[in-house]
């Protein structure tokens, strides 16, 4: 089955915009795992405007008796800050995402340049530490052999151009997910497991679910926009009932 990690950022960005405490990043992650989330993701970005230190370290604290039947994700760029922190709280996996200057969310994946010379350090390191490692690229296979040479356990296929494929009909949908399952076969014969992440939904996922070789995906934005209006638990379920039908290639 496709692994689901409920991304509960947004629940911070609600809780941070009136400061305080409510509504409750605990709360939240105890919901999502007792409706039957096989994980959580957080994404803690420099400038704090939604999960924050305080928030990892909590989350990895509620989450220590669950593990590993309840993974731990941190995903973020790789500043001296956050890789203390994953050093520190020692998640089941650190999604290493690369962050433009302003971004509202992210906008690619990785490209090899300059400012990934440290990541192959960077990747041992964690991998030293225990910590699956992630690396968030374009679903393409330059970057994703790139990805293998960093000594990464995984990808995490940027799935926003499926999303927006999608949008546009079941056939420009087909032609988008058959240049990812290419994608997720270049990363099995590399040995790299296969993740997806950005702006999937309940509809879209319905044809990705079906990638092959794909192990998880983790959903923030569209999952707490539905619970607003049906609740947080109700919808991990529905997510969970999707991925349940996946029927992509297993290894």
């Amino acid at each position: 089955m496709v692994r689901l990690s409920v991304n509960v950022n947004k629940v911070a960005t609600l809780r941070n915009s009136r400061g305080g405490r409510a509504p409750s990043v605990l709360d939240a992650v105890a919901v999502c795992v007792e409706a039957g989330a096989p994980g959580i993701t957080v994404h803690p970005r420099a400038d704090r405007r939604h999960i924050t230190p305080t928030d990892v370290r909590e989350v990895a604290g509620a989450l220590a008796a669950r593990r590993p039947h309840v993974e731990f994700n941190i995903e973020g760029d790789p500043r001296p800050e956050l890789i203390d922190l994953v050093y520190e709280v020692r998640p089941d996996q650190c999604t290493l995402v690369p962050v433009a200057p302003g971004e509202v969310t992210s906008q690619a994946g990785w490209r090899p340049g300059p400012a990934t010379g440290r990541l192959p350090d960077i990747v041992a390191g964690l991998r030293a530490r225990g910590v699956r490692v992630s690396v968030f690229v374009d679903a393409a296979a330059e970057p994703i052999r790139w990805a293998a040479s960093t000594g990464a356990d995984r990808v995490e296929l940027y799935t926003e151009p499926f999303a927006r494929a999608f949008e546009r009909g079941a056939d420009t949908a087909r032609r988008s997910f058959d240049l990812y399952a290419d994608a997720a076969q270049v990363a099995h014969e590399l040995g790299l497991g296969v993740n997806g992440g950005h702006d999937l939904d309940l509809d879209n996922l319905v044809l990705f679910r079906g990638l092959p070789y794909l192990d998880e995906v983790s959903i923030g934005h569209a999952l707490m926009a539905r619970a607003l209006f049906v609740g947080l638990k109700k919808v991990v379920g529905e997510y969970l009932d999707v991925l349940a039908a996946a029927t992509g290639t297993r290894v």
